[in-house]
């Protein structure tokens, strides 16, 4: 059987449609390299600061390149004699299990090249110092100490993120004056290569005098393995962290918001209907229940008589357009004038003006006293009486 739309609920659905087509055809057109255009020094960015150009021109140059997008802890068994591990500005901190692995892997062989603010976390002996205010400008920086990467590269640009201290254990390459920016020094069998940025293997910074001499003479010969970090970049082997770092987590978050659009729009109209509630007398009579309990309890009827005795005085007066302070007396002479009235009229106001001061009024005679007002209110029409209301 058909489901049948309302015609207001077909408008907003169709709304919601052109709205969705517009966002997924902007994030194809205007996002989809959202993923390669990544600041960071991947080799899967194409930006100023990514490093798609070096990875792309080891693997061409014949290198035996190779992405790492596994966990370092799984590092250890790729530790062979030569092995290259690029660790490109790590952002995470590394784990107990991890810097263990990382230590088994230089110690049977391999090197790891590490660069930026908080690289040096990853290595066996740490002696950088992060400073932010050195990497906001690029320097042209020199060898300090012969090697086979200063003979290839006397000069290198970099935007130094941090500094190693001076007497920390490692051998000085490259240093502005104090600051000593680029480091290397053994560990087991393997070495490990510190730079104070990663601007020589960077899109932008591969392209200044001496950063390309200088990264190749880093990477040693053609047949050693490469391995390329970029599990320390959010690209990972899992379908869910690679759904997180590419441009298909927006195209289910639109189809998460139309299929919002779309239960928001039936239930609108085939949700459960609650009928509003409708007053009921009970309130009331409980509260004139609880009331009158209050009254008994306290042994005060002839404050109950007062009430009703000052409620029917404002609204007599009111009637005969007289003064509210009137007397018995000439209250009783305006009413037989307006209206027919007995003997007992004026006896019943006397009783009430005595009984409201009266502390042992009985409940029986103030009862009686209220019952009379009201009759005299029905019979007048002042206002809605005891007997009219039931």
């Amino acid at each position: 059987m058909p489901v049948k739309v309302d015609p207001r609920d077909r408008k907003l659905l169709i709304g919601a449609a052109i709205i969705f087509v517009v966002l997924l055809g902007g994030a194809v057109v205007l996002g989809g390299d959202a993923g390669q255009r990544s600041e960071a020094p991947s080799s899967y960015s194409t930006a100023s600061g990514g490093a798609k150009a070096a990875y792309m021109l080891l693997s061409q140059s014949g290198y035996d390149v190779q992405r790492w997008e596994k966990p370092l802890d799984e590092i250890a068994d790729e530790g062979e004699l030569g092995s290259t591990l690029i660790l490109a500005d790590p952002d995470e901190a590394i784990t107990r299990e991890e810097r263990e692995a990382l230590k088994k892997f230089v110690s049977e062989g391999g090197r790891v090249i590490a660069t930026g603010m908080f690289a040096g976390t990853f290595l066996p002996e740490n002696g950088s110092v992060p400073d932010v205010l050195m990497g906001m400008t690029w320097k042209k920086v020199s060898s300090v100490a012969p090697s086979s990467i200063t003979r290839a590269a006397p000069e290198v640009t970099i935007a130094p993120q941090a500094r190693w201290q001076a007497d920390a254990p490692a051998y000085s390459l490259y240093a502005d004056e104090d600051e000593v920016l680029v480091v290397k020094y053994p560990y087991g069998d393997g070495e490990i290569l510190w730079w104070a940025a990663a601007t020589p293997l960077t899109n932008a910074g591969l392209k200044e005098k001496g950063n390309l001499e200088f990264f190749l003479a880093c990477m040693g010969d053609k047949d050693n393995k490469i391995l390329w970090d970029e599990y320390i970049h959010g690209y990972r082997e899992t379908l869910a962290s690679s759904i997180a770092n590419s441009p298909a987590k927006w195209i289910v978050l639109q189809l998460a918001l139309l299929a919002l659009a779309v239960v928001a729009t039936f239930s609108r109209r085939s949700g459960p209907i609650c009928a509003p509630v409708s007053d009921v007398r009970l309130s009331p009579l409980e509260f004139v229940h609880t009331l009158g309990g209050l009254y008994e309890h306290a042994g005060t009827a002839s404050v109950a008589v007062d009430i009703c005795y000052q409620r029917f005085r404002y609204w007599l007066t009111r009637r005969l357009g007289v003064g509210s302070n009137l007397s018995i007396i000439d209250l009783e002479i305006a009413v037989r004038e307006r209206w027919s009235s007995d003997d007992r009229f004026g006896a019943v106001l006397r009783r009430c003006e005595s009984a409201k001061a009266d502390p042992y009024l009985q409940e029986a005679e103030a009862l009686h006293l209220v019952q009379e007002l009201d009759e005299y209110a029905s019979r007048w029409k002042l206002f809605q009486s005891r007997k009219e209301r039931s």
